[in-house]
């Protein structure tokens, strides 16, 4: 418990120093005094500040939010199946969201005859909406399954089937659509922090600040569910109620993230094994806000790096995520097995 306070705030400085690098570099160098001069309210140079308030700004701060809410979710679902493999994606939510999208994008051109690429806003806000509906129509399937299984193995394969079946589903629209729209699908779902600008980024923001100290209420069920279903339940717990809040509470921060960034792979994984081996504890009082400034961290990097300069635009988010975030976690995790075999 000493060593926490101070991480924690080691943590909050690091998600500063990155907001403020992720403001100063990228294809066009902009000096720290222009940076605050364009903050302070200074529109003298216009190009600077479309791409501070425009661009820069807005990615980073929603690689905040959506690196925090994944790795949230991350935990969640690690904590509820009790399985270090299992990751925002494992109950085929962000599967869901992709169908969804797939149906919009891949059958506007062949049935409407124009490429919802085309429409701009148009097509943007519609994705959008088709990720929220399929993310929640197989989170509310999940649900019910839920309250028909009592095994969480039970569940976990099922929501594995759910997937599976999902991407079949696409596979075949895809080959039944115009190459248009499976090159806009396939761009989507690549991820993206640069997607989500103006009143959408302030919309989005806002969702995640109030569903991620939402999730911080489910502290004492997660922890008592560590303990086990049956000494859970002797303690008082209603297992099958606490499994369904933190599932649909899990469910409803990927279905947010994925709808404004696409489907942002590794971070929601790795992240809480990243927590987990810094802090050295598995109390959820400790390790979610500790997950959720984890997540902001390594969100932060690799949207910095998807930017660096020599990159023509940017890079997509997958692409950078596990290159960047795997061999940290395995630094981590190699070095926490090593104290471990000293002691």
């Amino acid at each position: 418990m000493k060593r926490t306070f101070p991480l924690m705030l080691v943590l909050l400085i690091a998600i500063a120093v990155l907001l403020v690098v992720n403001l100063l570099i990228g294809s066009v160098s902009i000096p720290v005094s222009g940076v605050c001069s364009v903050l302070a309210g200074d529109d003298s140079n216009i190009i600077w500040s479309n791409i501070i308030w425009k661009s820069r700004l807005p990615q980073a701060l929603t690689a905040i939010a959506a690196g925090a809410g994944l790795a949230v979710s991350g935990l969640q679902m690690q904590t509820v199946f009790r399985n270090p493999l299992a990751g925002p994606s494992v109950l085929g939510i962000s599967n869901g969201s992709a169908l969804g999208v797939a149906f919009v994008v891949l059958l506007s051109g062949k049935l409407g005859g124009v490429a919802l690429s085309r429409l701009g806003y148009l097509g943007d806000a519609a994705m959008s909406v088709a990720a929220i509906v399929g993310a929640l129509a197989v989170m509310l399937l999940i649900i019910w399954v839920s309250q028909k299984v009592k095994g969480n193995v039970t569940l976990l394969i099922i929501g594995v089937m759910i997937g599976y079946l999902a991407n079949a589903i696409i596979g075949v629209l895809k080959f039944l659509s115009p190459e248009e729209d499976v090159k806009a699908f396939v761009v989507w779902g690549l991820g993206s922090f640069s997607r989500v600008s103006g009143n959408e980024m302030l919309l989005f923001i806002t969702l995640m600040c109030l569903l991620i100290p939402l999730s911080f209420l489910l502290v004492k069920p997660m922890n008592l569910l560590l303990l086990g279903d049956r000494y859970a339940s002797n303690l008082g717990l209603n297992i099958r109620r606490a499994r369904l809040l933190v599932i649909t509470c899990s469910g409803v921060l990927v279905a947010i993230v994925t709808a404004y960034c696409g489907p942002i792979m590794f971070i929601g994984l790795a992240v809480p094994h990243l927590a987990r081996a810094i802090f050295r504890t598995s109390d959820h009082r400790i390790l979610m806000p500790a997950t959720a400034l984890c997540g902001a961290v390594l969100a932060l990097v690799c949207n910095f790096i998807a930017r660096m300069p020599g990159f023509e635009g940017a890079l997509p988010v997958n692409s950078v995520t596990a290159l960047v975030g795997a061999p940290v976690i395995a630094a981590v995790l190699f070095g926490r097995r090593k104290d471990d075999i000293g002691e």
